[in-house]
């Protein structure tokens, strides 16, 4: 007979162990992998009871991810994915609408609009070229000053750049080649600069590590990565071209439907925060909430005002169409991944 201290004791174990069971958090994101640790580490330590449990791919390999999810949801939250990728996210009804508690610090032109927003900034990444000063005087290259230069015959075999089809930075290039050219001219740019495109690859940084490591005497990248590379002693000089720079916003997001709406919300709740910020002005210039960055060396002073008007929505509306007409001009040049 099953006697009723036996029966307090059990009730008390199940609420203690109920009462320290942790909440797992599956959480997509598109950062890069060195960031992850620290992320997570600072808000496993400000919430206790929940662990995330990370996804992590680039950025045009995530979206679709989670577009091909759309009917069964995996994701309870996004942290760190393109903000023209979560705008298409919300276009389709994924996100849950939310204020985190300091928005009011969100710089208004790093947030969705709406109120509440469906994102919310973290900060902001840019086009970069990245430029190896050994192998280029090896080779006899001159150093590009624009992305027209690029087009030159010098560089012909000489340049590598993200695929936009996974890579949200491949994605802000053609994006913002399209807007500062115009289309007609921007796919005549595209055309002229393919001729000289050793290699397209599937990840934002990898050029940049790729013009690092020689292998490419020029890599279309972003600055996160080629102010790394450059600290750690790589013979990169990272050129700004003229033009002006496609950009992008690490946004966060939480997924409707998620059954662990609450931490997700915290999750949000903690990358809007100034703590947040102090681990994302590490990585990045340009940050959501302003007066919390700190100036790199490795870049000019004015590196923001080198940011193009960016059209969010148009290049939202637009991903899918330029993506297959991008594909029909270039995917031969692609870098080949494993089942193809």
């Amino acid at each position: 007979m099953f006697k009723p201290l036996a029966l307090v004791a059990a009730v008390l174990t199940a609420f203690s162990l109920n009462a320290f069971a942790k909440t797992d958090l599956t959480v997509y994101t598109a950062l890069e992998a060195e960031q992850l640790k620290s992320y997570k580490k600072a808000f496993e330590q400000a919430n206790p009871d929940i662990e995330i449990k990370w996804v992590r791919d680039s950025t045009g390999i995530i979206t679709a991810k989670l577009l091909a999810e759309k009917d069964r949801p995996q994701a309870d939250a996004v942290w760190g994915l393109a903000a023209s990728s979560l705008a298409i996210l919300d276009q389709q009804g994924m996100l849950d609408n939310y204020a985190p508690k300091d928005l009011d610090k969100i710089g208004k032109n790093y947030r969705d609009p709406a109120n509440p927003p469906a994102w919310v900034g973290m900060d902001v990444w840019a086009a970069t070229i990245c430029f190896n000063t050994v192998e280029a005087e090896k080779q006899g290259l001159t150093k590009p000053v624009s992305w027209q230069d690029l087009t030159k015959p010098e560089y012909k075999g000489k340049i590598v750049m993200p695929n936009p089809a996974s890579s949200g930075t491949g994605f802000l290039d053609v994006s913002a080649w399209l807007q500062t050219y115009g289309e007609k001219q921007g796919w005549q740019y595209m055309d002229d600069l393919h001729q000289n495109i050793g290699q397209y690859v599937h990840s934002g940084s990898k050029p940049c590590k790729l013009a690092a490591s020689g292998e490419f005497p020029i890599g279309i990248s972003f600055e996160y990565p080629a102010v790394q590379l450059k600290r750690q002693g790589a013979p990169l000089d990272i050129i700004l071209p003229k033009e002006g720079l496609g950009w992008d916003i690490e946004a966060t997001a939480v997924m409707k439907g998620t059954a662990h709406a609450d931490a997700a919300k915290k999750l949000a709740d903690f990358s809007a925060s100034p703590a947040a910020m102090e681990l994302y002005k590490d990585n990045f210039a340009v940050l959501a909430q302003p007066g919390i960055a700190k100036p790199q060396t490795e870049l000019p002073a004015d590196y923001e005002q080198r940011l193009i008007k960016n059209d969010f929505a148009w290049a939202s509306k637009n991903r899918d169409s330029i993506l297959v007409e991008w594909r029909k001009r270039y995917d031969g040049k692609s870098e080949k991944v494993a089942g193809q």
